[in-house]
Protein backbone atom coordinates (compact mmCIF):
# COMPACT_ATOMS: atom_id res chain seq x y z
CA UNK A 1 0.00 0.00 0.00
CA UNK A 2 1.50 3.36 -1.01
CA UNK A 3 1.88 6.14 1.56
CA UNK A 4 -0.49 9.08 1.03
CA UNK A 5 2.20 11.47 -0.33
CA UNK A 6 3.50 8.80 -2.73
CA UNK A 7 -0.03 7.95 -3.83
CA UNK A 8 -0.74 11.62 -4.57
CA UNK A 9 2.56 11.89 -6.48
CA UNK A 10 1.73 8.74 -8.42
CA UNK A 11 -1.70 10.08 -9.40
CA UNK A 12 -0.30 13.48 -10.40
CA UNK A 13 2.46 11.83 -12.43
CA UNK A 14 -0.05 9.60 -14.19
CA UNK A 15 -2.33 12.45 -15.25
CA UNK A 16 0.61 14.69 -16.16
CA UNK A 17 1.86 11.93 -18.40
CA UNK A 18 -1.55 11.66 -20.00
CA UNK A 19 -1.62 15.41 -20.61
CA UNK A 20 1.90 15.45 -22.04
CA UNK A 21 1.11 12.97 -24.79
CA UNK A 22 0.48 14.99 -27.95
CA UNK A 23 -1.29 12.99 -30.62
CA UNK A 24 -2.12 13.02 -34.30
CA UNK A 25 -5.28 10.89 -34.10
CA UNK A 26 -5.76 10.36 -37.84
CA UNK A 27 -2.14 9.33 -38.40
CA UNK A 28 -2.20 7.01 -35.37
CA UNK A 29 -5.25 5.21 -36.77
CA UNK A 30 -3.45 4.66 -40.08
CA UNK A 31 -0.23 3.39 -38.50
CA UNK A 32 -1.96 1.03 -36.06
CA UNK A 33 -3.24 -1.07 -38.96
CA UNK A 34 0.25 -1.73 -40.36
CA UNK A 35 1.76 -5.10 -39.34
CA UNK A 36 4.80 -4.89 -37.07
CA UNK A 37 8.00 -5.75 -38.99
CA UNK A 38 9.26 -9.25 -38.27
CA UNK A 39 12.85 -10.44 -38.32
CA UNK A 40 13.70 -12.84 -41.13
CA UNK A 41 14.90 -16.23 -39.94
CA UNK A 42 18.64 -15.57 -40.22
CA UNK A 43 18.68 -11.80 -39.57
CA UNK A 44 19.51 -9.52 -36.65
CA UNK A 45 17.68 -6.44 -37.94
CA UNK A 46 17.63 -4.23 -34.84
CA UNK A 47 19.21 -3.64 -31.44
CA UNK A 48 19.04 -6.69 -29.10
CA UNK A 49 18.18 -9.05 -31.92
CA UNK A 50 15.10 -10.63 -33.52
CA UNK A 51 12.90 -10.50 -30.40
CA UNK A 52 14.49 -7.44 -28.75
CA UNK A 53 15.86 -9.57 -25.89
CA UNK A 54 19.49 -10.33 -26.74
CA UNK A 55 18.66 -13.95 -27.63
CA UNK A 56 19.83 -15.42 -30.93
CA UNK A 57 17.84 -17.94 -32.95
CA UNK A 58 18.52 -21.37 -31.38
CA UNK A 59 20.38 -24.21 -33.07
CA UNK A 60 23.06 -22.17 -34.80
CA UNK A 61 26.57 -23.57 -35.21
CA UNK A 62 29.59 -21.52 -34.18
CA UNK A 63 33.16 -22.57 -33.39
CA UNK A 64 33.33 -23.80 -29.80
CA UNK A 65 36.80 -22.28 -29.45
CA UNK A 66 37.33 -19.24 -31.63
CA UNK A 67 40.73 -18.99 -33.31
CA UNK A 68 40.95 -15.84 -35.41
CA UNK A 69 43.57 -17.41 -37.68
CA UNK A 70 41.10 -20.21 -38.56
CA UNK A 71 37.63 -18.79 -38.07
CA UNK A 72 37.82 -15.21 -39.35
CA UNK A 73 35.87 -15.51 -42.61
CA UNK A 74 36.38 -11.84 -43.46
CA UNK A 75 37.07 -8.50 -41.87
CA UNK A 76 35.94 -5.12 -43.17
CA UNK A 77 37.76 -1.92 -42.32
CA UNK A 78 35.44 0.79 -41.00
CA UNK A 79 36.47 4.38 -41.58
CA UNK A 80 36.14 6.64 -38.55
CA UNK A 81 34.97 5.60 -35.11
CA UNK A 82 31.77 4.19 -33.66
CA UNK A 83 30.72 2.08 -30.70
CA UNK A 84 27.32 1.05 -32.07
CA UNK A 85 26.41 -2.58 -32.68
CA UNK A 86 25.87 -3.56 -36.33
CA UNK A 87 22.60 -5.01 -37.59
CA UNK A 88 22.14 -7.70 -40.23
CA UNK A 89 19.17 -7.66 -42.63
CA UNK A 90 18.87 -9.52 -45.93
CA UNK A 91 22.12 -9.37 -47.87
CA UNK A 92 23.50 -6.35 -46.00
CA UNK A 93 25.07 -5.33 -42.69
CA UNK A 94 24.49 -1.78 -41.45
CA UNK A 95 26.40 0.27 -38.91
CA UNK A 96 27.01 3.88 -37.89
CA UNK A 97 30.33 5.68 -37.74
CA UNK A 98 31.75 9.15 -37.16
CA UNK A 99 34.88 11.09 -38.03
CA UNK A 100 35.90 13.92 -35.72
CA UNK A 101 38.56 15.22 -38.11
CA UNK A 102 36.01 15.51 -40.94
CA UNK A 103 33.21 16.44 -38.53
CA UNK A 104 31.02 13.74 -40.05
CA UNK A 105 28.38 11.24 -38.91
CA UNK A 106 27.55 8.48 -41.37
CA UNK A 107 25.75 5.19 -42.03
CA UNK A 108 27.43 2.32 -43.88
CA UNK A 109 26.16 -0.79 -45.64
CA UNK A 110 28.39 -3.83 -46.19
CA UNK A 111 27.81 -6.94 -48.23
CA UNK A 112 26.89 -9.74 -45.84
CA UNK A 113 28.79 -12.48 -47.66
CA UNK A 114 32.05 -10.66 -48.29
CA UNK A 115 32.16 -7.59 -46.07
CA UNK A 116 32.69 -5.39 -49.12
CA UNK A 117 31.48 -1.81 -48.97
CA UNK A 118 28.06 -1.39 -50.66
CA UNK A 119 27.23 2.21 -49.79
CA UNK A 120 27.98 4.94 -47.32
CA UNK A 121 25.97 8.08 -46.65
CA UNK A 122 26.93 11.15 -44.67
CA UNK A 123 23.92 11.82 -42.45
CA UNK A 124 25.29 14.94 -40.71
CA UNK A 125 28.23 17.23 -41.46
CA UNK A 126 30.00 19.65 -39.11
CA UNK A 127 29.28 20.94 -35.60
CA UNK A 128 29.69 17.68 -33.70
CA UNK A 129 28.74 18.10 -30.05
CA UNK A 130 31.07 17.57 -27.09
CA UNK A 131 30.91 14.17 -25.41
CA UNK A 132 32.38 11.94 -22.73
CA UNK A 133 35.94 10.90 -23.65
CA UNK A 134 34.93 7.22 -23.76
CA UNK A 135 31.95 7.80 -26.07
CA UNK A 136 31.95 8.22 -29.83
CA UNK A 137 29.70 10.33 -32.02
CA UNK A 138 28.10 7.09 -33.30
CA UNK A 139 27.16 5.09 -30.20
CA UNK A 140 23.81 3.77 -31.38
CA UNK A 141 22.65 0.83 -33.43
CA UNK A 142 20.13 0.92 -36.29
CA UNK A 143 16.84 -0.76 -37.16
CA UNK A 144 15.69 -2.14 -40.51
CA UNK A 145 12.14 -2.96 -41.61
CA UNK A 146 13.23 -4.39 -44.97
CA UNK A 147 12.58 -1.24 -46.98
CA UNK A 148 14.39 1.35 -44.90
CA UNK A 149 17.00 1.52 -42.20
CA UNK A 150 16.56 4.00 -39.33
CA UNK A 151 19.20 5.72 -37.22
CA UNK A 152 19.50 8.36 -34.51
CA UNK A 153 22.21 11.00 -34.09
CA UNK A 154 22.73 14.07 -31.95
CA UNK A 155 24.11 16.86 -34.10
CA UNK A 156 24.55 20.59 -33.54
CA UNK A 157 22.53 20.66 -30.33
CA UNK A 158 19.58 18.55 -31.48
CA UNK A 159 18.55 14.88 -31.77
CA UNK A 160 17.44 13.59 -35.17
CA UNK A 161 16.02 10.39 -36.61
CA UNK A 162 16.85 9.62 -40.24
CA UNK A 163 15.36 7.02 -42.59
CA UNK A 164 17.62 5.67 -45.35
CA UNK A 165 16.68 3.49 -48.30
CA UNK A 166 18.11 -0.01 -47.87
CA UNK A 167 19.16 -0.34 -51.52
CA UNK A 168 21.26 2.80 -51.94
CA UNK A 169 21.38 4.66 -48.63
CA UNK A 170 19.57 7.72 -49.92
CA UNK A 171 17.77 9.77 -47.27
CA UNK A 172 14.01 9.13 -47.36
CA UNK A 173 13.27 11.55 -44.52
CA UNK A 174 14.84 13.17 -41.48
CA UNK A 175 12.98 14.47 -38.42
CA UNK A 176 14.27 16.65 -35.61
CA UNK A 177 13.13 15.18 -32.31
CA UNK A 178 14.17 17.86 -29.83
CA UNK A 179 16.95 20.20 -28.81
CA UNK A 180 19.55 18.15 -26.98
CA UNK A 181 22.41 18.78 -24.56
CA UNK A 182 25.09 16.08 -24.49
CA UNK A 183 25.94 14.95 -20.95
CA UNK A 184 27.84 11.68 -21.48
CA UNK A 185 26.83 10.78 -25.01
CA UNK A 186 23.81 9.60 -26.98
CA UNK A 187 23.11 6.03 -28.02
CA UNK A 188 19.36 5.42 -28.22
CA UNK A 189 18.26 3.20 -31.10
CA UNK A 190 15.00 3.41 -33.12
CA UNK A 191 12.31 0.77 -32.55
CA UNK A 192 10.00 -0.24 -35.45
CA UNK A 193 6.47 -1.10 -34.28
CA UNK A 194 3.37 -1.37 -36.48
CA UNK A 195 3.74 1.59 -38.87
CA UNK A 196 5.66 3.62 -36.28
CA UNK A 197 9.32 4.17 -35.55
CA UNK A 198 9.58 4.88 -31.82
CA UNK A 199 12.55 6.94 -30.62
CA UNK A 200 13.78 8.51 -27.39
CA UNK A 201 15.93 11.53 -26.55
CA UNK A 202 16.18 12.11 -22.80
CA UNK A 203 18.43 15.05 -21.84
CA UNK A 204 18.86 18.00 -19.49
CA UNK A 205 16.74 20.30 -21.64
CA UNK A 206 13.75 18.00 -21.24
CA UNK A 207 13.47 14.72 -23.11
CA UNK A 208 10.85 13.12 -25.34
CA UNK A 209 9.60 9.73 -26.43
CA UNK A 210 8.24 10.10 -29.96
CA UNK A 211 6.45 7.83 -32.44
CA UNK A 212 7.14 8.74 -36.06
CA UNK A 213 5.54 7.48 -39.24
CA UNK A 214 7.95 4.96 -40.77
CA UNK A 215 6.93 6.17 -44.23
CA UNK A 216 7.14 9.93 -43.79
CA UNK A 217 8.81 10.75 -40.48
CA UNK A 218 5.72 12.67 -39.40
CA UNK A 219 5.11 12.76 -35.63
CA UNK A 220 2.18 10.54 -34.59
CA UNK A 221 2.55 11.12 -30.86
CA UNK A 222 5.01 12.72 -28.46
CA UNK A 223 5.44 12.18 -24.72
CA UNK A 224 7.42 14.68 -22.65
CA UNK A 225 10.08 13.51 -20.20
CA UNK A 226 11.87 15.12 -17.21
CA UNK A 227 14.91 17.37 -17.63
CA UNK A 228 17.57 14.78 -16.84
CA UNK A 229 20.21 12.92 -18.87
CA UNK A 230 19.31 9.31 -19.66
CA UNK A 231 20.30 6.78 -22.31
CA UNK A 232 18.12 3.64 -22.78
CA UNK A 233 16.58 2.56 -26.06
CA UNK A 234 12.83 1.92 -26.04
CA UNK A 235 11.54 -1.65 -25.95
CA UNK A 236 8.05 -3.12 -26.25
CA UNK A 237 6.98 -6.22 -24.31
CA UNK A 238 3.60 -7.95 -24.31
CA UNK A 239 2.70 -7.96 -20.61
CA UNK A 240 -0.55 -8.65 -18.79
CA UNK A 241 -2.57 -8.82 -22.01
CA UNK A 242 -1.25 -5.70 -23.73
CA UNK A 243 1.80 -4.32 -25.48
CA UNK A 244 3.73 -1.99 -23.19
CA UNK A 245 6.47 0.44 -24.20
CA UNK A 246 8.96 0.33 -21.34
CA UNK A 247 11.47 3.04 -20.41
CA UNK A 248 13.60 3.39 -17.30
CA UNK A 249 15.60 6.33 -15.98
CA UNK A 250 14.84 9.97 -15.15
CA UNK A 251 14.06 8.53 -11.68
CA UNK A 252 11.06 6.72 -13.18
CA UNK A 253 9.97 3.34 -14.45
CA UNK A 254 7.47 4.03 -17.20
CA UNK A 255 5.00 1.97 -19.25
CA UNK A 256 3.36 3.70 -22.22
CA UNK A 257 0.73 2.59 -24.70
CA UNK A 258 2.83 2.29 -27.88
CA UNK A 259 -0.20 3.18 -30.01
CA UNK A 260 -0.85 6.54 -28.35
CA UNK A 261 1.98 7.47 -26.01
CA UNK A 262 -0.40 7.60 -23.05
CA UNK A 263 0.82 6.36 -19.68
CA UNK A 264 -0.31 2.84 -18.75
CA UNK A 265 1.54 3.06 -15.44
CA UNK A 266 4.48 4.95 -14.03
CA UNK A 267 6.26 4.83 -10.70
CA UNK A 268 9.21 6.37 -8.95
CA UNK A 269 12.21 4.11 -9.28
CA UNK A 270 15.26 3.17 -11.30
CA UNK A 271 17.88 5.95 -11.08
CA UNK A 272 18.42 9.26 -12.81
CA UNK A 273 20.72 7.83 -15.49
CA UNK A 274 20.14 4.38 -16.99
CA UNK A 275 21.60 2.78 -20.11
CA UNK A 276 20.38 -0.80 -20.48
CA UNK A 277 17.44 -2.05 -22.52
CA UNK A 278 14.90 -3.64 -20.18
CA UNK A 279 14.30 -7.41 -20.43
CA UNK A 280 11.31 -9.29 -18.99
CA UNK A 281 10.33 -12.73 -17.72
CA UNK A 282 6.66 -12.02 -18.49
CA UNK A 283 5.82 -10.87 -14.97
CA UNK A 284 8.67 -8.48 -14.14
CA UNK A 285 10.71 -5.90 -15.96
CA UNK A 286 14.33 -5.37 -14.92
CA UNK A 287 15.81 -1.94 -14.36
CA UNK A 288 19.53 -1.32 -13.93
CA UNK A 289 21.37 1.90 -13.28
CA UNK A 290 24.64 3.46 -12.25
CA UNK A 291 24.00 7.09 -11.31
CA UNK A 292 23.44 8.31 -8.67
CA UNK A 293 23.22 4.76 -7.35
CA UNK A 294 23.99 1.26 -8.56
CA UNK A 295 21.08 -1.12 -8.72
CA UNK A 296 19.40 -4.07 -10.38
CA UNK A 297 15.67 -4.17 -9.64
CA UNK A 298 12.66 -6.29 -10.60
CA UNK A 299 9.42 -4.32 -11.00
CA UNK A 300 6.08 -6.05 -11.31
CA UNK A 301 4.75 -5.31 -14.76
CA UNK A 302 1.09 -5.31 -13.64
CA UNK A 303 1.04 -1.56 -12.97
CA UNK A 304 1.24 -1.84 -9.20
CA UNK A 305 4.64 -0.18 -9.05
CA UNK A 306 5.83 -2.84 -6.60
CA UNK A 307 9.48 -3.85 -6.47
CA UNK A 308 9.81 -7.62 -6.18
CA UNK A 309 13.51 -7.38 -5.36
CA UNK A 310 16.51 -5.09 -5.65
CA UNK A 311 20.25 -5.16 -5.09
CA UNK A 312 23.11 -2.66 -5.40
CA UNK A 313 25.10 -4.41 -8.13
CA UNK A 314 26.53 -2.10 -10.83
CA UNK A 315 25.11 -3.25 -14.16
CA UNK A 316 25.07 0.25 -15.59
CA UNK A 317 25.90 -0.17 -19.30
CA UNK A 318 25.65 -3.85 -20.42
CA UNK A 319 22.07 -5.05 -21.03
CA UNK A 320 20.98 -8.33 -19.43
CA UNK A 321 19.32 -11.52 -20.69
CA UNK A 322 16.43 -13.54 -19.20
CA UNK A 323 16.08 -17.27 -19.84
CA UNK A 324 13.70 -19.75 -18.18
CA UNK A 325 13.25 -17.84 -14.94
CA UNK A 326 16.88 -16.78 -14.63
CA UNK A 327 18.44 -13.36 -15.12
CA UNK A 328 21.98 -13.22 -16.49
CA UNK A 329 24.23 -10.17 -16.39
CA UNK A 330 27.79 -9.03 -16.66
CA UNK A 331 28.68 -6.06 -14.49
CA UNK A 332 30.60 -3.04 -15.73
CA UNK A 333 33.48 -4.36 -13.64
CA UNK A 334 33.59 -7.75 -15.35
CA UNK A 335 31.65 -10.07 -13.01
CA UNK A 336 29.21 -12.55 -14.57
CA UNK A 337 26.04 -12.95 -12.46
CA UNK A 338 23.00 -15.21 -12.37
CA UNK A 339 19.90 -14.47 -10.29
CA UNK A 340 16.51 -16.13 -9.99
CA UNK A 341 14.35 -13.70 -11.91
CA UNK A 342 11.40 -13.81 -9.48
CA UNK A 343 13.24 -13.52 -6.16
CA UNK A 344 16.65 -12.05 -6.97
CA UNK A 345 18.41 -14.93 -5.23
CA UNK A 346 22.05 -15.06 -6.35
CA UNK A 347 22.70 -18.47 -7.88
CA UNK A 348 26.30 -17.81 -8.89
CA UNK A 349 28.84 -15.24 -9.95
CA UNK A 350 32.24 -15.48 -11.60
CA UNK A 351 35.00 -13.11 -12.61
CA UNK A 352 35.61 -12.44 -16.29
CA UNK A 353 37.81 -9.39 -15.82
CA UNK A 354 38.12 -6.04 -17.53
CA UNK A 355 35.59 -3.27 -18.06
CA UNK A 356 32.37 -3.98 -19.99
CA UNK A 357 30.21 -1.71 -22.14
CA UNK A 358 28.94 -4.35 -24.61
CA UNK A 359 25.80 -6.30 -23.71
CA UNK A 360 25.28 -10.04 -23.36
CA UNK A 361 24.12 -12.23 -26.25
CA UNK A 362 22.60 -15.68 -25.65
CA UNK A 363 22.74 -18.61 -28.06
CA UNK A 364 21.16 -21.83 -26.74
CA UNK A 365 22.93 -22.48 -23.42
CA UNK A 366 25.92 -20.18 -24.03
CA UNK A 367 26.38 -16.50 -23.21
CA UNK A 368 28.73 -14.37 -25.30
CA UNK A 369 30.44 -11.23 -23.99
CA UNK A 370 33.34 -8.94 -24.89
CA UNK A 371 35.06 -6.34 -22.73
CA UNK A 372 36.46 -2.94 -23.69
CA UNK A 373 39.93 -4.45 -24.16
CA UNK A 374 38.77 -6.84 -26.88
CA UNK A 375 38.79 -9.91 -24.63
CA UNK A 376 36.03 -12.27 -25.72
CA UNK A 377 34.27 -14.72 -23.38
CA UNK A 378 31.81 -17.59 -23.69
CA UNK A 379 30.25 -18.90 -20.49
CA UNK A 380 27.44 -21.29 -19.70
CA UNK A 381 23.86 -20.15 -19.12
CA UNK A 382 23.88 -22.56 -16.22
CA UNK A 383 21.52 -22.70 -13.26
CA UNK A 384 24.07 -24.19 -10.89
CA UNK A 385 27.51 -22.61 -11.20
CA UNK A 386 29.69 -20.26 -13.21
CA UNK A 387 31.41 -22.14 -16.03
CA UNK A 388 33.76 -20.32 -18.37
CA UNK A 389 33.77 -22.21 -21.67
CA UNK A 390 36.12 -20.09 -23.75
CA UNK A 391 38.26 -16.97 -23.58
CA UNK A 392 40.32 -15.32 -26.31
CA UNK A 393 41.70 -11.96 -27.38
CA UNK A 394 39.97 -10.66 -30.53
CA UNK A 395 41.30 -7.10 -30.67
CA UNK A 396 42.55 -4.16 -28.61
CA UNK A 397 39.18 -2.48 -28.08
CA UNK A 398 35.49 -3.35 -28.29
CA UNK A 399 32.31 -1.56 -27.24
CA UNK A 400 29.77 -3.16 -29.61
CA UNK A 401 27.70 -6.21 -28.62
CA UNK A 402 28.24 -9.62 -30.29
CA UNK A 403 25.69 -10.31 -33.05
CA UNK A 404 24.86 -13.94 -33.88
CA UNK A 405 22.76 -14.86 -36.91
CA UNK A 406 22.95 -17.21 -39.89
CA UNK A 407 25.64 -19.32 -38.16
CA UNK A 408 27.93 -16.30 -38.04
CA UNK A 409 29.26 -14.11 -35.23
CA UNK A 410 29.69 -10.43 -36.14
CA UNK A 411 31.87 -8.35 -33.86
CA UNK A 412 32.89 -4.70 -34.24
CA UNK A 413 36.39 -4.11 -32.84
CA UNK A 414 39.39 -1.79 -33.03
CA UNK A 415 43.10 -2.55 -33.09
CA UNK A 416 46.17 -0.37 -32.56
CA UNK A 417 48.43 -0.54 -35.60
CA UNK A 418 51.66 1.40 -34.96
CA UNK A 419 49.74 3.52 -32.46
CA UNK A 420 47.06 4.26 -35.03
CA UNK A 421 43.55 3.11 -34.15
CA UNK A 422 41.90 1.08 -36.90
CA UNK A 423 38.31 -0.17 -36.71
CA UNK A 424 37.02 -3.41 -38.23
CA UNK A 425 33.95 -5.57 -38.43
CA UNK A 426 34.79 -9.26 -38.02
CA UNK A 427 32.73 -12.10 -39.46
CA UNK A 428 33.49 -15.34 -37.59
CA UNK A 429 32.25 -18.84 -38.41
CA UNK A 430 33.12 -22.39 -39.32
Amino acid sequence: MKSKPLLILYILTFFLGQACAQQNEELITQLQSVPTPKAAEDDWPWWRGPNHDGIAKPGQTLPSKIDVSKHLLWKAKIEGKGHGTPIVAGDKIFLLTSNEEKQSQAAIALDRKSGKHVWGIEVHKGKLDKKNKKASHANGSLACDGERVYCNFVHDGAAYTTALNVADGKVAWQTKLTDYVIHQGYGSTPLPYKGFVIVTADNKLGGVIIALSAKTGEVAWSHKRPKTPNYPSPVIHHLFGKDQLIMTGCDLVTSLDPYTGKVIWETEGATTECVTTTPTDGKHIYSTGGYPKNHVAAYLADGSGKVAWENNIRVYVPSMVVKEGHLYAVTDGGIAQCWKSDTGETLWKGRLGGVFSASLTLLDDRLYAINEYGEFFVFAASLKAFELLHQTKLADEAFATPVICGNRLYQRVAIQNDHVREEYLYCIGE
